[in-house]
């Protein structure tokens, strides 16, 4: 399952030359996941109820073209994997055809003491 989320690039998300400012693509990315789940019908203030909370644990990013200030851009999201207490993600920002940014981002379930816990059955069921 592929997610879609769009935005538009601010002069907040620049440097000075114009140009996206490297850490706003993991701002961007984030707002996108947020939305992912959301979609799948994941609600992380309930899960977090629980006490069960998702955090990143791994990023590898690639940088291959800049934004600009005013740029439309969709990040895309698509699910690569998922086991008992991981979920792996492909994500990339676009610029029309053009990949900006690619990540590859795992993402796990944690406890509210910190320790790692298993992704619960029902998330589970709804990514595969």
């Amino acid at each position: 399952m592929s997610h879609t989320f769009s935005l538009r690039v601010y002069y907040e998300d620049t440097d000075l030359a114009g140009i996206v400012y490297y850490a706003n693509y993991l701002k961007f990315i984030e707002r996108a996941r947020t939305e992912y789940v959301r979609a799948l019908g994941i609600d992380q203030v309930a899960l977090k109820e629980e006490g069960i909370v998702f955090a990143v644990r791994r990023v590898e990013a690639d940088y291959l073209a800049p934004a600009r200030f005013d740029d439309e851009l969709v990040v895309e999201t698509t699910l690569l994997a998922v086991t008992g207490a991981r979920i792996i993600l492909q994500q990339k920002v676009n610029r029309g055809e053009i990949v900006l940014f690619s990540a590859e981002v795992t993402v796990i379930a944690l406890q509210d003491s910190g320790q790692p816990a298993r992704l619960p059955a029902n998330i589970r069921l709804l990514l595969h």
